[in-house]
């Protein structure tokens, strides 16, 4: 055998460890925690759409929800929003697609999420972090007052992402898992 498939087999098997150890960090009990903290997030993402599309929240209250709602996500993270008119479904940046939900031209907006489970577990990737997919419902209904009325249902898959992160408190570094949302995908539109 030459040197180099030697060391070929020898690089392959320090990277199934690493792997190996890397999933192992998170225990059962942990990625319960970490699970809870990631429905914990869809919860308050689903509070503050529910605030922001509110005809009756103040302007300034709308705004300062927005900047907590852009802290659950990634930067580049996209929201896409579909119609029971349309086919195709567009993308916005998460603070745009938020400011066109607190613009909307009904007189009063209901939004509610339902039926949120996890239909992907996390799966480690190679850059250490761990992703998961959280379906949710999302119903919405617009009213206007001059007869003006929209309703549907939407099913959405949201990304999650699970990476280790250190923060120091009292001079000492201390690691803690954080969840961030990523992209929220629209798979389904209905009645």
């Amino acid at each position: 055998m030459s040197k180099f498939k030697i060391l070929l087999i020898v690089v392959f098997c320090a990277a199934i460890t690493a792997n190996t150890f890397s999933q192992s960090q998170i225990s059962p009990e942990r990625k319960r925690a970490i699970d809870s903290l990631a429905l914990e997030k869809i919860r308050d993402l689903s509070k503050y759409i529910s605030i922001i599309g509110n005809k009756e929240t103040p302007f300034s209250e709308a705004n300062r929800v927005i900047e907590r709602t852009q802290e659950l996500f990634f930067d580049d993270a996209q929201i896409g929003v579909s119609s029971l008119y349309r086919t195709e479904i567009e993308y916005f940046g998460v603070r745009t697609y938020l400011e066109h939900l607190m613009a909307l031209n009904y007189d009063r907006i209901n939004i509610s999420w339902y039926n949120i489970q996890y239909i992907s577990d996390l799966e480690l990737q190679p850059d250490g972090r761990y992703v998961g997919v959280i379906t949710i419902y999302q119903r919405f209904e617009g009213e206007s007052d001059d007869g003006l009325s929209y309703k549907d249902t939407t099913k959405k898959d949201i990304t999650v992402y699970v990476e280790r992160k250190q923060t120091q408190i009292g001079g000492k570094l201390i690691g803690f898992w954080d969840v961030l949302l990523g992209d929220i995908r629209v798979t389904e539109t209905m009645q």
